[in-house]
């Protein structure tokens, strides 16, 4: 029955690497061009330079006459020439300035070395001193100006004078062209290229010479804004006939237009007498009352104001660079991550063969033809791709599962029925020799190096051997759950590494909980360039169940507050935003900055439901569901994924799980809604589950020495004054409206009570940033206006109603506060 039923067996063997002829063959590359330690070279060279060339220019000004004759020497020895040499440079001094100077540009040649220093600090110290193209363009003409009209000079004066090398062999040459061409005429083209170069170069537009008389006052303005109405009215007819409407006797006439002047206001008395005009029977028009024209005028808008501005921004200074503020900044090497070798483990053909063998003979003893069988290798497993016999169900196959675990002696055996995309079903049988993955390998590859996304994550290989990068920005957050000793620490740290390896600190911040105390504790040195933290807090890794509390409800307020941001700014999500600030469409004076993305990590959720409950799941449900658009991003991690823990309220709002290796059938339905992390194999073997689909990947592996060096390098380097801060937060029991006391007011009280009244938005959000103030004094002002009783009580996330409706009861409720304060 076996020979009937198994029909043909197709193999997918290990590929060898191929190694073609051109990998032999060395290639000419510019590559060291882009090495930055040429380009630093390059940039000291110029620095140099410019000092170089500019101390022998200067010292040619007065040592210039006494080394001509060493200069043009040519039969004198060198050092006796050089001992001669009256530069401070010596005799190469000599040489250079003569050629500058009198050779070539003159006195222009001083433009040079300030061009050179200024080129060479933007490529040392990526800032510039001047801006090099305007800079340029002022040197280029400025150069050339001076050498023509100073070589001029000396021409018409047949070179008789000791200050005449001022114009250069340069200057000289251009005079005796246009002194050809054009003759005295030289001069009118100097100051008619001065007068252009200005009015481009400046921007000149207009010259106010002269100012028109200023405009008359009382009925004489009245008269003349009068008579200025009329003559727009009527400026189609003049007294001259010629310009009137020709009258055709054979045509109608055509419609002439009916106008009357503007009544002069009831409560202004012209000193004239009335006026009959006798026109006889000319066609001037008869002033009839006007029709009911509406005046069509058409306004720009603001914001078509303000994109010219930033347009105009963008080109005197460039875009906004928010990585200047570490502009030495760099990134931590692949040189400090371990390289392990590969090739030591693997998958014999004599594995492959014993497993394949082992499963056509299970599923032919319980009657299941297969009509075809595959391998795919992969780090950790290896897929067995089996085509059934038309008419076999699924589910015979899937309920072999244990038999199939048996015959093969392995642990961990996956059926994945059918496979999503094929019409084929997976086994997944772990290999004998697994091959390690390391965090280095994945980072070399294309697929991370060069990625665009946003968030870029390298989670592991999948079992085709590829890397999968994922995009924290879009997922947009993180569940994670395995047992003790799976890998759930070292993908939190997998995870971690490749933001920083990515990111820039001034683009990304992390807020790190950690209830154990220990698992995070070696990013503690990165607090001045990628942590976020409560101001006060001694610590940037919070451990203490109070602070998280106080911490998840602080990036509730950032949330608000970067909302609050966002439509001020007219902006659907962070990306948008930053981008409109990047282009400097938007003002900082009005609140504006640019905003990094802000990743929370929870190392143990089981713990922090366990002794806080609902004040975590609140916090942590709110960020969830809300805090997508404005960058807020989240990786909760648990070694529990029970229902009293991962809440459905938590995992509604958690669209990608990844899973480790867990000890119930019940624990993976929890986290993955679906079965299989109970049967991966642990060391990093994980399964992804984002939507409907399921992937297996294997964790590359990172070892805490490899994080202490990145860190160490990364904490090494200049950071900034403090850790990023988020908003002041205060527990309901420290502060509330009953217990305040009026008499003892805000000094910005008044102001923020007419800001609120004004804009009718009871926000905490709305004083601090309109006052620019911390959260603890807005708040404490917010409980002052509710006690005063200008805004109503606290409704959760709904901004406070607003009871005085205009600013006239307000002053007189002021007024009553200050006579009934006054009085006690």
């Amino acid at each position: 029955m076996a020979q009937n039923t198994y029909k043909s067996n197709t193999f997918k063997k290990p590929e060898k690497e191929k190694k073609g002829k051109a990998s032999s063959k060395s290639k000419f590359t510019l590559g060291f061009l882009k090495d930055p330690r040429f380009k630093l070279a390059i940039g000291f060279f110029l620095m140099i330079a410019g000092i170089y060339l500019f101390l022998a220019l200067f010292s040619y000004l007065f040592t210039g006459q006494a080394d001509q004759s060493v200069v043009e020497a040519h039969n004198e020895p060198l050092i006796e020439s050089g001992k001669e040499a009256a530069n401070w440079l010596g005799l190469y001094g000599a040489i250079t300035s003569h050629y500058f100077i009198f050779r070539w540009f003159g006195i222009s040649a001083f433009f040079i070395p300030p061009l050179l220093f200024i080129v060479g600090f933007k490529i040392v110290f990526n800032r510039e001193l001047l801006r090099i193209f305007s800079f340029s363009i002022l040197a280029i003409f400025t150069g050339l100006w001076l050498s023509l009209l100073l070589g001029y000079m000396t021409m018409i004066n047949d070179g008789v004078s000791e200050w005449s090398f001022l114009g250069g062999g340069l200057g000289y040459y251009l005079a005796v062209w246009s002194d050809g061409m054009f003759g005295w005429g030289t001069f009118l083209i100097l100051i008619l290229s001065l007068f252009v170069f200005i009015v481009f170069y400046f921007n000149v537009t207009a010259i106010p010479l002269f100012v028109k008389d200023p405009k008359p006052m009382g009925n004489d303005a009245i008269l003349d804004e009068e008579q200025d109405g009329e003559d727009a009215l009527f400026s189609t007819y003049t007294d001259d006939k010629d310009n009137w409407p020709e009258q055709d006797p054979k045509k109608p006439e055509p419609a002439k237009p009916v106008v009357v002047p503007k009544p002069p206001a009831e409560d202004v008395v012209l000193p004239m007498a009335e006026v009959k005009l006798d026109v006889g029977k000319t066609d001037i028009p008869k002033r009839e009352p006007k029709t009911a024209e509406p005046v069509f005028t058409v306004e720009e808008t603001v914001e078509a104001d303000t994109d010219k501005l930033a347009e105009q921004l963008v080109q005197e200074q460039g875009l906004y660079d928010p990585t200047l503020d570490l502009s030495g900044f760099k990134f931590p090497p692949l040189e400090l991550l371990n390289e392990y070798d590969a090739s030591k483990a693997g998958v014999t053909q004599e594995e492959l063969n014993q497993n394949k063998d082992r499963i056509v003979a299970t599923l032919v003893n319980f009657k299941i033809g297969i009509q075809s069988i595959k391998a795919t290798i992969g780090p950790t497993v290896t897929l067995y791709e089996i085509v059934p016999d038309a008419g076999i169900k699924i589910s015979r196959i899937k309920n072999l599962e244990d038999d199939i675990a048996l015959s093969l002696s392995a642990l961990g055996i996956r059926i994945i029925a059918p496979i999503p995309g094929k019409g084929t079903i997976g086994i997944e049988v772990p290999n004998k020799n697994r091959e390690m993955v390391g965090i280095r390998s994945v980072f070399a590859t294309n697929s991370f190096a060069k990625t665009d996304k946003e968030l870029p994550i390298a989670l592991g290989k999948t079992i085709s051997n590829e890397v999968l990068v994922i995009d924290l920005a879009k997922m947009p957050h993180l569940l994670v759950a395995g047992a003790t000793g799976q890998g759930k620490s070292v993908g939190l740290n997998v995870i971690l590494t490749s933001l920083i390896y990515k990111r820039h600190p001034s683009q990304l911040k992390f807020v790190l909980v950690d209830p154990k105390k220990v698992e995070m504790s070696v990013y503690s040195k990165l607090e001045r360039h990628y942590l976020a933290k409560l101001p006060n807090s001694e610590e940037a890794i919070i451990t203490d169940t109070r602070k998280v509390v106080h911490t998840l409800n602080s990036l509730c307020i950032e949330m608000e507050n970067r909302y609050e941001i966002l439509k001020d700014a007219g902006a659907r999500n962070l990306k948008e935003y930053n981008a409109k600030f990047v282009s400097r469409k938007l003002n900082p004076k009005e609140g504006h900055r640019f905003l990094p993305y802000i990743v929370l990590v929870i190392d143990e959720l089981a713990d922090l439901m366990m002794t806080a409950g609902k004040e975590v799941e609140t916090p942590i449900a709110r960020l969830a569901q809300l805090a997508r658009a404005i960058g807020i991003h989240l990786v909760v991690a648990t070694q529990r994924p029970s229902v009293n823990v991962i809440t459905g309220v938590i995992k509604a709002n958690f669209p990608a799980r990844l899973s480790f290796r867990v000890t119930s059938k019940v624990d993976s339905r929890t986290i993955l809604d679906a079965g299989g992390a109970d049967q991966l194999v642990g060391q990093g073997d994980m399964l992804l589950s984002s939507g409907s689909d399921v992937i297996r990947l294997q964790c590359p592996f990172v070892d805490t020495p490899e994080i202490e060096k990145v860190v160490e390098f990364i904490g090494s380097q200049r950071g900034y004054d403090s850790a990023y801060m988020l908003p002041e937060y205060e527990g309901d029991e420290e502060s509330g409206p009953s217990s305040v006391d009026l008499s003892d007011r805000d000094a910005l009280f008044e102001e923020a009570a007419r800001l609120i009244v004004g804009h009718q938005q009871g926000s905490t959000s709305l004083i601090q940033r309109k006052l620019k103030l911390g959260y603890n004094r807005a708040g404490r002002l917010i409980d002052q206006l509710e006690a005063a009783g200008i805004v109503g009580a606290f409704e959760g996330s709904k901004a406070r109603e607003v009871l005085i409706k205009d600013e006239l009861s307000l002053e007189q409720l002021l007024n009553a506060l200050k006579e009934k304060h006054s009085q006690s």
